[in-house]
């Protein structure tokens, strides 16, 4: 059986592979509202429409070339999938993204073969702690240090810029899924959970509460009477924020 798994890693790029993916978030960014305003005065089209429309773009806008061309082709795709979860009312109607908030691009792995040999544009290699990426080519990742290798089929990566300057990378890979005897236990333990101890089992066996929440209660409190006080979107708005994650 088929099942699908994903892999974070923290992602080090160089100062080179940064420049670069901040172009390609900006020019995601500027694909998807490009359509969004385009199907708001003209009327819904297929995302596959569109895919073969964006080299009209890109001949308007030549520095979209710079950037992975299929990560414009994702954004023209998740544009079509808010549209079709605001028809479902599983969510709003799709808004305009800005630079301000999270920042991600995903790209599709294509594979290719070339005189018996197999090409991905997407590859890890987690014995040199590298990632290969569609533009980026080798970025450094750090992650999953007891494991040798990922086994399956990769779909897709998702690169990644949190709010704390951070940069990730998310890979979905397809694997066969093996399905193992089930577990008859031969003994059950009760669990309680409390506020002085954690967890105390029916053993009587106690793990105590560390109160993590608690210790910084003061200093989040006072952040976010900060985060309160400043004006959306400014500076200082952005910086509390920050320091809150």
């Amino acid at each position: 059986m088929k099942s699908y798994k994903t892999y974070k890693f923290r992602l080090y790029p160089s100062e080179k592979q940064t420049i670069l993916i901040h172009k390609t978030f900006g020019c995601v960014r500027l694909v998807y509202n490009y359509y969004l305003a385009k199907q708001q005065e003209e009327g819904i089209t297929k995302a596959f429409t569109n895919c073969n429309n964006l080299k009209y773009l890109q001949k308007e806008k030549p520095f979209l070339k710079e950037v992975d061309s299929c990560a414009l082709r994702c954004a023209i795709f998740n544009l079509e999938d808010a549209y079709n979860n605001f028809f479902a009312k599983r969510a709003n109607y799709p808004v305009f993204k800005n630079k301000r908030t999270y920042q991600s691009y995903r790209t599709n792995c294509i594979v290719s073969s070339y005189k018996n040999n197999t090409y991905s544009n997407i590859k890890i290699d987690l014995l040199n702690k590298k990632i290969k990426l569609p533009k980026l080519g080798l970025v450094d990742i750090r992650g999953y240090r007891n494991q040798k290798e990922i086994t399956g089929k990769i779909i897709n990566a998702t690169i990644i810029r949190e709010v704390t300057g951070k940069y990730y990378v998310s890979v979905v890979v397809e694997e066969d899924t093996l399905f193992k005897d089930k577990v008859n236990p031969g003994k059950a333990i009760g669990i309680d959970l409390g506020i002085k101890d954690l967890i105390i089992t029916s053993d009587y066996e106690k793990y105590d509460n560390q109160k993590v929440i608690t210790k910084y209660e003061k200093r989040l409190k006072r952040l976010q009477r900060e985060l309160s006080r400043r004006e959306k979107g400014s500076e200082n708005y952005n910086k509390t924020k920050l320091m809150i994650y």
